[in-house]
């Protein structure tokens, strides 16, 4: 799809409304003859404020088990260069009949989308829903996405098979600019919750993000390549990361964030791939993390293919309630059972500042900074750090491995030797 066009792969449609403010708004199908237009033109639809579409008008049955992702071919909703909103609040169940007692139909619920299960209906590496290449969308009002991945988690090999095939992600944003995402919820995605891929200027706030703490590859927020974004006051339990900021990200803000269950908020991993970019900027503050893996984590590979930084990074305000690995850095990061190479990473981790971090862990090694042998990690800061063992029975411990800390203020368990 071309540059400034957003499509929406609606690929179960149980029944909804689209509301959008803009211009040049239209549903499309896909066919022999390619896109057609299935509602007013741009040129019908000039100077509108406000457009609803509605698929029952296309053949939706809309009433909760029928399968109407296709419904008379409809597949996509393109909105033509515009300022858009949608609110997925007008995702609505209306197979209600009207009121006995008042004579009209109930207000429309919030919204609730279910993805199919069947996972031929998905391309490689593809978002069940995606949006791309806009500026200025605006996406809120309470409705839920339902990735329905508790069929497809078996079929998930990526935690054994580095080449394994991506289960599609619940909402993908490719390229977006100016864009906003409040009050929305996903659940039990297939693989990611939510993905930004080389977007500016994202803000996401009231999200709730929830999957059972055994799903696999479910993290909540990936971030990769993007400038400018903003998460708070969100609600995050998963299977794996809560948020996951990856490579050739710049000035990224979480803040307010409740994680768990899950794998806490990392960086990374980082050095898999030939030419990443680097990372910096980041502030996570304020933020709790209960029950989860690890509490603030940086993970890169061993044996990068080339060389990267993260850099300036600020992990300030965050509670931990029993999590396990509650500071760590892991520059050896191997998710598998084993991994062939034994060289050291080549991703160099510099400016990093631990502040006012505090709680319980519930291993021995509350503090694990194991650094790369071949670019040792440069200038992390730990301060005042206050994390007790879970179990109380006697102080947790640190571990430091090729880096040098500089330490203020309250530290517990004490400094690396």
């Amino acid at each position: 799809m071309g540059t400034d066009i957003i499509g929406i792969k609606l690929l179960y449609v149980l029944s909804f409304f689209f509301c959008v403010n803009g211009r040049g708004l239209g549903l499309a199908s896909s066919g022999a003859n390619g896109v057609q237009m299935l509602e007013r033109s741009p040129a019908e639809l000039k100077g509108a404020n406000t457009h609803l579409f509605n698929v029952r008008s296309f053949g939706a049955q809309a009433d909760g088990h029928t399968d109407d992702r296709r419904v008379n071919g409809l597949e996509l909703l393109i909105i033509q260069p515009a300022q858009a909103e949608i609110n997925p609040k007008w995702v609505s169940i209306l197979s209600h009949e009207p009121s006995q007692q008042h004579g009209r139909r109930p207000a429309p619920q919030q919204g609730y989308l279910k993805a199919t299960t069947d996972l031929s209906e998905y391309g490689f590496s593809a978002g069940w829903i995606e949006f791309g290449w806009m500026k200025g969308l605006t996406l809120t009002g309470g409705g839920t996405f339902d990735g329905q991945g508790v069929e497809a988690w078996p079929y998930n090999k990526c935690p054994i098979n580095a080449n394994c095939k991506l289960l599609p992600t619940n909402l993908k944003f490719i390229a977006m600019n100016k864009t906003v995402v409040r009050g929305i919820t996903s659940v039990n995605s297939k693989f990611f919750h939510i993905a930004l891929v080389e977007c500016n200027n994202f803000k996401g706030s009231q999200i709730k993000i929830s999957a059972p703490e055994n799903s696999p590859n479910t993290d909540g927020i990936h971030i990769e390549r993007s400038s400018g974004v903003y998460f708070s006051r969100s609600l995050i339990g998963t299977g794996d990361d809560c948020i996951s900021v990856g490579q050739g990200n710049s000035q990224v803000t979480i803040t307010s964030i409740t994680c768990g269950p899950g794998h806490g908020i990392s960086v990374g991993s980082l050095g898999k791939y030939p030419n990443e970019e680097d990372v910096s900027g980041l502030v996570v503050k304020d933020c709790t993390m209960t029950g989860t893996t690890n509490g603030i984590r940086i993970k890169t590979w061993a044996n990068s293919p080339d060389s990267s930084e993260a850099t300036n990074m600020t992990f300030e305000n965050i509670v931990m309630n029993n999590v396990t690995n509650p500071i760590i850095i892991d520059q050896a990061y191997c998710p598998f059972m084993s991994c062939a190479s034994k060289a050291p990473s080549r991703v160099k981790l510099s400016d990093i500042y631990f502040k006012n971090i505090r709680g319980t862990s519930l291993s021995a090694v509350a503090v694990t900074l194991k650094c790369s042998r071949g670019t040792p990690c440069q200038n992390i800061y730990l301060q005042d750090v206050h994390l007790d063992l879970s179990s109380g029975e006697k102080h947790a411990t640190s571990s430091c491995r090729n880096v040098r800390v500089k330490y203020s203020g309250t530290q517990i368990p004490p400094p690396c030797a």
